[in-house]
């Protein structure tokens, strides 16, 4: 007896038998791999694979790849670190300098080397307090915030734009003011305190690559070229600026540097 057939052609089965079979295929078509929803399901291309793991930390987001070393997350960080650590100790040492001198104004501090060459004489002069208290305590609190935004980002943590501006712009004033110091030391005071110059030549690398990193992750906006030139050239302007230091140091004192008196 010839069994029934579908409109296609093929055999119809019935019976137990039937729906066996038709479970049977319906389960190892949903098992094909390659032909279910869950090879191009949320589970192979979805925000599993790049969720916020990869990007919250601020540490290896999305296109930093390309980026100068020291503007991404990590190497910024130990570049914030550095510099912070070392500004908020010679900032430190010169406010127990002054708290030194306010108990006795004729004592010696540690880094009285000479005529030319002291910590105590140009604290003691009224561009040491420019806002009516000695500035070593402006770094004292404005480094610890450049140490704990280090700490933040080797954490894992991430700063929202507003962040990265308050502390451009921070980093900029502390800048400005380092710039003062210097041409007051020189050319005003004619004394270099050495924990000072520690100070600038902190500031000058974290100046340039604060701005550069901002420029690079799009928080001060700039044309391309700009942001371009100041990543490929940031090393050049960190080591032109510490010439530029050193070289009105001496030219300012050369006389003593040939064995006469400061001029």
């Amino acid at each position: 007896m010839a069994r029934p057939k579908n409109a296609a052609g093929s055999t119809l089965t019935t019976g137990s038998g039937g729906a066996l079979n038709k479970s049977r295929t319906a389960a190892s078509r949903t098992a094909a791999p390659g032909t279910g929803p869950s090879a191009t399901g949320p589970s192979a291309a979805g925000p599993s694979a790049a969720g916020p793991s990869a990007t919250a930390s601020g540490l290896s987001r999305d296109g930093e790849a390309g980026f100068p070393l020291l503007t991404r997350g990590r190497p910024f960080a130990w570049l914030l670190l550095v510099t912070g650590v070392v500004s908020w100790l010679a900032s430190g040492a010169l406010v127990l300098d002054r708290l030194e001198l306010y108990k006795d104004p004729n004592a010696i501090t540690n880094c009285d080397l000479n005529p030319w060459i002291s910590c105590g004489k140009v604290m003691a002069t009224h561009q040491a307090e420019l806002f009516g208290f000695p500035n070593p305590l402006i770094g004292v609190f404005a480094f610890a915030v450049i140490i704990t935004t280090a700490m933040v980002l080797l954490a894992g943590g991430w700063m929202t734009r507003w962040y990265w501006i308050g502390l451009q712009t921070g980093v900029t004033l502390g800048m400005i003011m380092i710039v003062w110091l210097w041409s007051q030391a020189l050319y005003a005071i004619g004394i270099l305190c050495p924990y000072c110059m520690v100070v600038w030549a902190m500031m000058i690398p974290l100046f340039i690559w604060t701005t550069v990193r901002n420029l690079q992750h799009g928080v001060i906006p700039a044309p391309p070229g700009v942001t371009r030139f100041l990543a490929d050239w940031a090393w050049v302007i960190v080591g032109l600026l510490y010439l530029g230091v050193a070289a009105s140091i001496f030219f300012r004192f050369l006389n003593l540097f040939l064995g006469g008196g400061a001029g």
